[in-house]
């Protein structure tokens, strides 16, 4: 066994298993509620045990899917492995979200493992560039997603979020840390798209954001026109269910290649 899948949670750590030939050995953060079996939990205070164990057990490559909330740490439940890493855990903790999952792919990779991307092991979760669906997006849905480029960059260098709701020239709603199915619910009115992709300089090996056949249902119950996602930073998971879903309702999917 040479894959280890740190699970988190959503569909995405199932659909990765799924795809597989080989089953991948299933780790999971205490506190994570994957959809899937756990082999092995651990904390995040002994870190550089669960990492030494996976060695033992002749894990080379390491694959992080599904979404996770940072625990809060116990600094007595530090391990003495573990409290030669603090440095770094204390500078990641400072840097928000996104640095902090850089800082842990950066200890992953000193330890000598091999961080890949979900879309690495299952190639097809990136779908390819165009309008997927039978609808079109119009001339204003073009501009709307000129609008959500913008607001995700500014949502990035806040570390705030992946997905916006924009209608004629405004955006109604961002996401936060509730995630873009509450976003989407709580959003009223007509019209509009929602729009998603990664944050500006992600590491691209964790962390892509996802959508799935519950995107495409959520965004017809709001009343939204269709969903615009960034080519090659998006994961579709179910691809045929959510043209089929989108493509029932008269709604669209548009994989937008991002202006240069």
């Amino acid at each position: 066994m040479t894959l280890a899948l740190i699970a988190g949670g959503g569909e995405l750590p199932s659909a990765l298993i799924d795809a597989l030939d080989t089953r991948p050995l299933i780790c999971a953060l205490d506190g994570a509620d994957p959809q899937v079996p756990v082999d092995l939990r651990f904390r995040l205070e002994a870190v550089g045990s669960f990492l030494t164990q996976l060695r033992r057990l002749g894990v080379t490559r390491i694959c992080m899917a599904g979404g996770v909330t940072r625990p809060r740490l116990e600094w007595r439940r530090f391990d003495v492995v573990t409290i030669r890493l603090l440095p770094t855990i204390l500078r990641a903790l400072a840097k928000g979200d996104d640095g902090a999952l850089r800082a842990f792919i950066a200890v992953l990779e000193r330890r000598g493992f091999t961080v890949v991307a979900a879309h690495d092991i299952v190639p097809d979760l990136l779908p390819p560039e165009g309008v997927v669906t039978t609808i079109q997006p119009s001339d204003v849905h073009r501009m709307d997603a000129l609008v959500g480029d913008a607001c995700l960059h500014d949502m990035g260098q806040r570390d705030s979020g992946q997905a916006c709701i924009v209608r004629q020239g405004v955006v109604v709603d961002q996401e936060d840390r509730a995630g873009t199915d509450a976003m989407i619910t709580r959003h009223t009115g007509s019209g509009g798209i929602l729009f998603k992709g990664p944050k500006p300089g992600q590491d691209r090996r964790a962390d892509l954001p996802v959508i799935g056949p519950g995107t495409a249902r959520h965004i017809i119950a709001a009343g939204l026109d269709g969903i615009v996602i960034d080519a090659g930073g998006v994961m579709v998971l179910n691809r045929a269910e959510v043209v089929r879903t989108l493509n029932d309702a008269g709604r669209f999917l548009w994989v937008r290649k991002a202006p240069l």
